[in-house]
């Protein structure tokens, strides 16, 4: 049975499509976590399998997506939102939130850095999503899914010739609005 297939079965209710799709699209799933790990790679609280897994139990407490473009359209979602949770925290951390078990060495300078980077990103994302949607949606899919630009496009219902030259605008206005 295809990805589509068993997405249709588990939107029907059938919660046993839903475990089998995990096998089709977990080595992708991960492949994509692991560009989104902090710096320095050894924070135990955000490792690519800690990620895939969230991603996919806050997936599966929603409405099922109709086919395989639309889960990674939504995975990448997911994921941000993950990522800049975990970014704000870690920030939190750095700043001294009142957490008095966490030595201050504990937050590296590079995983603060990739912070504070994947935060100012969100923020640009959130501003183009106020004037341009499409285009932060279209950056969500590239950036944090990992999907090709023939991906994105089928992801999205989109074109191939649409992703391509929204891509190039949204990377122009995000550098921008990230330029120092």
């Amino acid at each position: 049975m295809e990805i589509t297939e068993l997405l249709a079965a588990a939107r029907d209710g059938d919660r046993d499509a839903w475990s089998r799709v995990v096998p089709m699209v977990y080595a992708e799933l991960r492949r994509v976590a692991r560009r989104h790990r902090p710096a320095n790679g050894h924070d135990a609280t955000l490792d690519t399998t800690g990620l895939v897994h969230e991603c996919w139990l806050r997936m599966a407490q929603g409405v099922a997506p109709n086919d395989r473009g639309h889960l990674f359209a939504l995975a990448a979602r997911i994921m941000r939102q993950l990522v800049i949770d975990y970014a704000r925290e870690r920030l939190a951390i750095k700043r001294g939130s009142g957490v008095a078990d966490v030595p201050l060495e504990a937050v590296g300078d590079d995983e603060v850095a990739q912070a504070r980077d994947y935060i100012a990103l969100d923020d640009a994302l959130q501003t183009l999503a106020r004037t341009r949607p499409q285009h932060a949606r279209i950056v969500e899919c590239r950036f944090f899914g990992g999907l090709t630009e023939q991906q994105t496009a089928d992801a999205l219902g989109l074109s191939l010739r649409v992703v391509q030259r929204d891509w190039a605008v949204a990377r122009e206005a995000l550098a921008g609005m990230l330029a120092p």
